[in-house]
């Protein structure tokens, strides 16, 4: 049985209704499954020409969302993970190049690599429905309300036009021209390394086997953590380092500069071993749009919003846009107006307070680090509220007392 859905020109069955899509990035694959598991015709459309499994580092998310992905059928078990359940905060010792523990915190993550992810996604997207090496040159609104979607082969209506193209959106600026991404002042420096180069470092092995691990140093901080490889059974350890741009050097290499001058001997020899190729640099930013929906238009992942990287909420957002969607369109709305209604209603607020949130915690963590030296249990306990300031992320849980 079909449920009419009006677009204010007409109506039509929900399970008729036609999506575009445009990105084919994990928001992009993300938003096309669930418009199809709710019974729309989806066709989506991806500027690049070839395979995106080579873009991005590691990310993770929160154990109860993997869960519900695969439990729903976004993923699949094959889809590899590394789960752990422990966040270690670690500074240099005082007056050396040893290793200080501060605190041991319940946090538990699935930790992912972005490409076997974008490609778990990729694969529940019919091929029929994956245009390739045809970038969107525009979007519109139709005289009879539905979108536009234009390319160099011509033009798509549809009923509901998703912008799942990311940091540059086009879909966003036809929705919200003004927004502007807002510079945080610092930059992040992205890797990976293979775990078989690090066997002479165990320390870190040892620490990473079952927690990932947050480096404090004046003026910024690491992550650490390990994610599946991109053979079956392989293993990386992914990093990411905050702090300020350099001055005088280029911004590759001042990061072995910064690690070598900040970080305990075997966690800077870590990031020295990530060569040029295995690794990343870009200026933090955030923004936000003043609603994520306007009929027909709809926007999702890092075209809705980008938060400072500290929430680890990029492709977490992402998949969250694609459930709420799901919900919205089978969730007995009179209109695609009001699904979208519903759908704005939560992923702005949401993102809103994300954005609140990444900034929050890049004060913390970046432009007024403590002194990470003096802290242990007790106090970064007591650090971690003032950060938060009752806001609630899956990073951040209670603090193991010795």
């Amino acid at each position: 049985m079909t449920r009419d859905i009006g677009t204010g020109g007409g109506s039509v069955a929900v399970t008729g209704l036609r999506i575009g899509v445009v990105g084919g990035s994990i928001a992009g694959c993300a938003m096309a499954i669930a418009a199809t598991r709710a019974g729309a015709e989806v066709t989506v459309h991806e500027r690049s020409d070839g395979a995106l499994q080579e873009r991005g580092f590691g990310i993770v998310m929160p154990p109860s969302l993997h869960r519900e992905l695969l439990a729903s059928g976004y993923l699949g078990a094959d889809m590899e993970t590394v789960p752990v359940g422990t966040r270690v905060w670690l500074t240099r010792a005082p007056g050396g190049r040893s290793t200080r523990e501060l605190a041991r915190q319940r946090a538990p993550v699935a930790a992912c690599n972005w490409g076997l992810l974008w490609r778990a996604l990729r694969g529940r997207v019919g091929a029929g429905v994956y245009r390739r090496g045809l970038p969107v040159e525009s979007v519109a609104r139709a005289a009879s309300g539905r979108g536009v979607i234009r390319t160099g082969d011509g033009e798509r209506e549809y009923d509901i036009v998703v912008g799942a193209d990311g940091y540059g959106s086009v879909t966003r600026g036809r929705m919200a021209p003004d927004v502007r991404p807002l510079p945080a002042g610092y930059l992040a420096w992205r890797g990976t390394v293979p775990l078989d180069v690090l066997g002479d470092l165990p320390g870190p092995l040892e620490l990473l086997r079952g927690a990932w691990a947050t480096l404090g140093f004046p003026g910024g901080h690491a992550v650490f953590y390990v994610i599946p490889g991109p053979d079956p059974g392989s293993r990386l350890l992914a990093y990411v380092v905050y702090g300020a741009a350099p001055r005088g050097t280029g911004p590759d290499a001042y990061v072995h500069e910064l690690a070598g001058e900040h970080f305990p001997a075997e966690w800077a020899e870590v990031v020295a071993r990530g060569g040029a190729g295995a690794r990343g640099v870009h200026p933090v930013a955030d923004f936000m749009p003043p609603r994520v929906a306007e009929p027909p238009f709809l926007l999702a992942g890092d075209a809705a919003g980008v938060t400072r990287p500290h929430t680890a909420s990029g492709a977490v957002k992402a998949l969250q846009d694609a459930l709420c969607l799901e919900r919205a369109l089978r969730g007995g709305a009179a209109s695609v107006a009001e699904a979208l209604g519903r759908y704005a209603d939560e992923r702005t607020a949401e993102g809103i307070r994300l954005v609140e949130l990444g900034r929050r915690l890049g004060h913390h963590l970046v432009e007024r680090t403590p002194d990470w030296a003096a802290m242990g249990p007790a106090e970064v306990e007591a650090w971690s509220r003032a950060a938060l300031n009752g806001a609630r992320s899956y990073l951040y849980g209670g603090v193991h007392r010795p």
